[in-house]
Protein backbone atom coordinates (compact mmCIF):
# COMPACT_ATOMS: atom_id res chain seq x y z
CA UNK A 1 0.00 0.00 0.00
CA UNK A 2 1.20 3.60 -1.14
CA UNK A 3 0.06 6.91 -0.15
CA UNK A 4 0.55 9.81 -2.62
CA UNK A 5 0.37 13.00 -0.73
CA UNK A 6 2.11 13.96 2.32
CA UNK A 7 -0.19 15.84 3.99
CA UNK A 8 -2.97 16.19 7.11
CA UNK A 9 -4.92 14.03 5.44
CA UNK A 10 -2.46 11.29 4.47
CA UNK A 11 -2.14 10.91 8.64
CA UNK A 12 -6.29 10.29 8.92
CA UNK A 13 -5.86 7.71 6.33
CA UNK A 14 -2.53 6.29 8.06
CA UNK A 15 -4.72 6.04 10.89
CA UNK A 16 -7.49 4.06 8.85
CA UNK A 17 -5.35 1.54 7.39
CA UNK A 18 -3.90 0.97 10.66
CA UNK A 19 -6.99 -0.32 12.08
CA UNK A 20 -7.61 -2.83 9.01
CA UNK A 21 -3.73 -3.79 9.63
CA UNK A 22 -2.41 -2.46 6.24
CA UNK A 23 1.00 -1.38 6.28
CA UNK A 24 1.61 1.47 4.29
CA UNK A 25 5.32 0.76 2.20
CA UNK A 26 5.81 4.88 1.60
CA UNK A 27 3.95 8.60 1.23
CA UNK A 28 4.59 9.96 -2.23
CA UNK A 29 4.72 13.40 -2.44
CA UNK A 30 5.89 16.08 -5.49
CA UNK A 31 7.90 18.48 -3.13
CA UNK A 32 7.68 16.51 0.91
CA UNK A 33 9.10 18.52 3.23
CA UNK A 34 9.91 15.58 5.78
CA UNK A 35 11.34 12.09 5.90
CA UNK A 36 8.52 10.19 7.58
CA UNK A 37 4.58 10.66 9.01
CA UNK A 38 3.79 8.20 11.77
CA UNK A 39 6.96 6.27 11.06
CA UNK A 40 6.09 6.19 7.40
CA UNK A 41 8.84 7.05 4.84
CA UNK A 42 8.20 10.03 3.13
CA UNK A 43 9.91 10.14 -0.66
CA UNK A 44 9.80 11.97 -3.72
CA UNK A 45 7.17 10.89 -5.94
CA UNK A 46 9.46 10.51 -8.81
CA UNK A 47 11.71 7.98 -7.20
CA UNK A 48 9.18 5.53 -7.12
CA UNK A 49 8.29 3.52 -10.48
CA UNK A 50 4.39 2.26 -9.54
CA UNK A 51 2.98 -0.10 -11.47
CA UNK A 52 -0.15 -1.74 -12.05
CA UNK A 53 -0.24 -4.06 -9.62
CA UNK A 54 0.92 -1.23 -6.83
CA UNK A 55 -2.22 -0.61 -4.47
CA UNK A 56 -2.74 3.30 -3.45
CA UNK A 57 -5.28 6.09 -1.93
CA UNK A 58 -4.06 9.52 -3.47
CA UNK A 59 -4.55 11.29 -0.01
CA UNK A 60 -4.77 14.61 -0.73
CA UNK A 61 -7.71 17.35 0.39
CA UNK A 62 -7.90 19.37 -2.50
CA UNK A 63 -10.57 17.97 -4.49
CA UNK A 64 -8.56 19.12 -7.83
CA UNK A 65 -5.32 18.21 -7.30
CA UNK A 66 -6.87 14.83 -5.82
CA UNK A 67 -8.56 14.18 -9.17
CA UNK A 68 -5.06 15.29 -11.33
CA UNK A 69 -3.07 12.98 -9.63
CA UNK A 70 -5.55 10.02 -10.09
CA UNK A 71 -6.14 10.30 -13.71
CA UNK A 72 -2.14 10.48 -13.92
CA UNK A 73 -1.30 7.35 -12.31
CA UNK A 74 -2.30 3.80 -13.35
CA UNK A 75 -2.75 1.35 -10.07
CA UNK A 76 -5.25 -0.13 -7.97
CA UNK A 77 -6.91 2.46 -5.87
CA UNK A 78 -7.78 1.29 -2.68
CA UNK A 79 -10.88 2.19 -0.38
CA UNK A 80 -10.79 3.05 2.69
CA UNK A 81 -13.54 2.82 5.45
CA UNK A 82 -12.75 3.27 9.27
CA UNK A 83 -14.09 1.00 11.22
CA UNK A 84 -16.33 2.70 13.42
CA UNK A 85 -18.20 4.23 10.70
CA UNK A 86 -22.21 3.40 9.72
CA UNK A 87 -21.89 2.14 6.69
CA UNK A 88 -25.20 0.58 4.81
CA UNK A 89 -24.79 -2.89 2.59
CA UNK A 90 -26.76 -1.35 0.29
CA UNK A 91 -24.67 0.97 -0.47
CA UNK A 92 -22.13 1.40 -3.40
CA UNK A 93 -18.35 3.18 -2.73
CA UNK A 94 -16.36 4.18 -5.44
CA UNK A 95 -12.80 2.73 -5.86
CA UNK A 96 -9.96 5.75 -4.02
CA UNK A 97 -12.26 6.96 -1.76
CA UNK A 98 -11.90 7.41 2.21
CA UNK A 99 -14.80 7.54 4.83
CA UNK A 100 -13.56 8.64 8.26
CA UNK A 101 -14.40 7.99 11.74
CA UNK A 102 -18.11 8.13 12.81
CA UNK A 103 -19.28 8.67 9.40
CA UNK A 104 -22.42 7.27 8.16
CA UNK A 105 -23.77 6.64 4.82
CA UNK A 106 -27.15 5.31 4.50
CA UNK A 107 -28.88 2.69 2.65
CA UNK A 108 -28.96 2.97 -1.42
CA UNK A 109 -26.52 6.02 -1.46
CA UNK A 110 -24.03 6.00 -4.12
CA UNK A 111 -20.26 7.09 -3.29
CA UNK A 112 -18.32 8.02 -6.27
CA UNK A 113 -14.38 7.49 -7.01
CA UNK A 114 -11.75 9.89 -4.69
CA UNK A 115 -14.42 11.10 -2.42
CA UNK A 116 -14.15 11.68 1.17
CA UNK A 117 -16.56 11.41 3.50
CA UNK A 118 -15.09 13.01 6.45
CA UNK A 119 -15.67 12.82 10.32
CA UNK A 120 -18.86 12.55 11.24
CA UNK A 121 -20.39 13.13 8.37
CA UNK A 122 -24.14 11.96 7.26
CA UNK A 123 -24.86 10.73 3.77
CA UNK A 124 -28.46 9.52 3.90
CA UNK A 125 -30.08 7.39 2.27
CA UNK A 126 -30.76 7.60 -1.41
CA UNK A 127 -27.61 10.48 -1.96
CA UNK A 128 -25.22 10.17 -4.68
CA UNK A 129 -22.19 11.48 -4.97
CA UNK A 130 -20.25 12.08 -7.87
CA UNK A 131 -16.61 11.12 -7.96
CA UNK A 132 -13.89 13.79 -6.37
CA UNK A 133 -16.66 15.21 -4.14
CA UNK A 134 -15.63 15.78 -0.32
CA UNK A 135 -18.01 15.88 2.60
CA UNK A 136 -16.30 18.04 5.44
CA UNK A 137 -16.39 17.02 8.58
CA UNK A 138 -19.95 17.13 10.49
CA UNK A 139 -21.72 18.47 7.21
CA UNK A 140 -25.21 16.56 6.37
CA UNK A 141 -26.49 15.57 3.56
CA UNK A 142 -30.42 14.80 3.90
CA UNK A 143 -31.99 12.15 1.86
CA UNK A 144 -32.15 12.02 -2.08
CA UNK A 145 -29.26 14.68 -2.12
CA UNK A 146 -27.18 14.87 -5.52
CA UNK A 147 -23.45 16.35 -5.14
CA UNK A 148 -21.67 16.99 -8.44
CA UNK A 149 -18.13 16.16 -9.60
CA UNK A 150 -15.59 17.79 -7.30
CA UNK A 151 -17.85 19.90 -4.95
CA UNK A 152 -16.99 20.53 -2.11
CA UNK A 153 -19.51 20.33 1.38
CA UNK A 154 -17.89 22.82 4.14
CA UNK A 155 -17.62 21.77 8.02
CA UNK A 156 -20.87 21.86 9.83
CA UNK A 157 -22.95 22.84 6.48
CA UNK A 158 -26.47 21.30 6.06
CA UNK A 159 -28.25 20.27 3.15
CA UNK A 160 -32.10 19.47 3.10
CA UNK A 161 -33.71 16.12 1.28
CA UNK A 162 -33.86 16.32 -2.50
CA UNK A 163 -31.29 19.09 -2.97
CA UNK A 164 -29.38 19.03 -5.91
CA UNK A 165 -25.82 20.42 -5.81
CA UNK A 166 -23.56 20.83 -9.39
CA UNK A 167 -20.28 20.61 -9.47
CA UNK A 168 -17.27 21.80 -8.77
CA UNK A 169 -19.35 23.83 -5.92
CA UNK A 170 -18.15 25.62 -2.67
CA UNK A 171 -20.54 25.40 0.09
CA UNK A 172 -19.16 27.38 3.04
CA UNK A 173 -18.92 25.76 6.64
CA UNK A 174 -22.40 25.94 8.47
CA UNK A 175 -24.56 27.06 5.50
CA UNK A 176 -27.72 25.82 5.34
CA UNK A 177 -28.87 24.89 1.38
CA UNK A 178 -32.64 24.87 1.11
CA UNK A 179 -32.50 25.23 -3.19
CA UNK A 180 -30.37 23.79 -5.96
CA UNK A 181 -27.21 24.82 -6.65
CA UNK A 182 -25.37 25.82 -10.13
CA UNK A 183 -22.30 24.24 -11.41
CA UNK A 184 -19.42 26.14 -9.98
CA UNK A 185 -21.42 28.18 -7.70
CA UNK A 186 -19.67 29.22 -3.90
CA UNK A 187 -22.75 29.17 -1.31
CA UNK A 188 -22.61 30.80 2.26
CA UNK A 189 -24.87 31.19 4.84
CA UNK A 190 -28.53 30.46 6.24
CA UNK A 191 -30.57 30.19 3.63
CA UNK A 192 -27.70 29.55 1.26
CA UNK A 193 -27.22 32.31 -0.75
CA UNK A 194 -24.43 32.44 -3.82
CA UNK A 195 -21.85 35.39 -3.15
CA UNK A 196 -19.92 34.16 -6.61
CA UNK A 197 -18.50 31.54 -8.96
CA UNK A 198 -15.68 29.45 -9.44
CA UNK A 199 -13.57 29.20 -12.18
CA UNK A 200 -13.89 26.21 -14.13
CA UNK A 201 -10.85 24.81 -15.10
Amino acid sequence: MYLYGASGHSKVIIDILKEHYIKVKAVLDDAPKGDSIYDVPVMQASQKNLVPSDTLIVSIGNNAVRKKIAEQLSVQFYTAIHPSAVVSSKTIIGKGTVVMPNAVINAFSEIGNHCIVNSGAIVEHDCVLENYVHVSPGAALAGAVQVGEGSQIGIGACVIQGVTIGKWVTVGAGAVIIDNVPDYAVVVGNPGKIVKYNEPS
